[in-house]
């Protein structure tokens, strides 16, 4: 059955759009959820104004991820993490602890748009790659550090303590 698109459908179709269906899906969801109509030559024309302001929209959405893809080439991103003596993380760095740093930092990344095929579990350095539309991506180097440990800091306490005491 021929059908008219009323709205854009995911995996569907976009507004406008003739689509070929099966019988069922146009009459049990379609049609009843007004997502289509018949394709009439007025339906067809009253839609086509929708379907142009939805491709320059689609337009504008792609010039905006083509510049944040651009932004983000070589952007380096920092992450501190407790770690043991031999560099292992207690924990993981995930797609949604990189994507909140870059947004610190002013780029629009969802965690998805982040491309980790699993967290990073140790100290190092990594490069990952931001896929912001399918066939925009940029690489960015991820930084993981050893926070400094309480073990570290209570010896510069403990010395700086004795030093002050000494002059009074």
């Amino acid at each position: 059955m021929k059908v008219l698109l009323t709205q854009t459908l995911d995996r569907i179709g976009i507004v406008g759009e003739v689509l070929d269906v099966t019988d069922g899906f146009a009459r049990n969801y379609l049609l009843p959820k007004g997502l289509a109509i018949q394709p009439t030559e007025g339906n067809i024309k009253r839609l086509e104004a929708a379907r142009k302001e939805y491709e320059k929209q689609v337009a504008e959405q792609r010039a905006a991820k083509e510049q944040l893809a651009t932004a983000l080439q070589g952007v380096e991103v920092t992450l501190t993490r407790a770690a043991n003596d031999e560099g292992h993380l207690f924990g993981s760095v995930s797609k949604r602890d990189i994507a909140e740093e870059l947004q610190k930092l002013g780029h629009g990344v969802q965690p998805d748009d982040v491309k980790l095929d699993e967290p990073l579990r140790r100290v190092d350095t990594f490069t990952v790659a931001v896929a912001v539309a399918g066939d925009l991506r940029a690489d960015i180097k991820v930084w993981i550090v050893r926070e400094k440990g309480e073990g570290a800091a209570a010896p510069e306490a403990k010395a700086e303590e004795p030093s002050e005491e000494t002059p009074a």
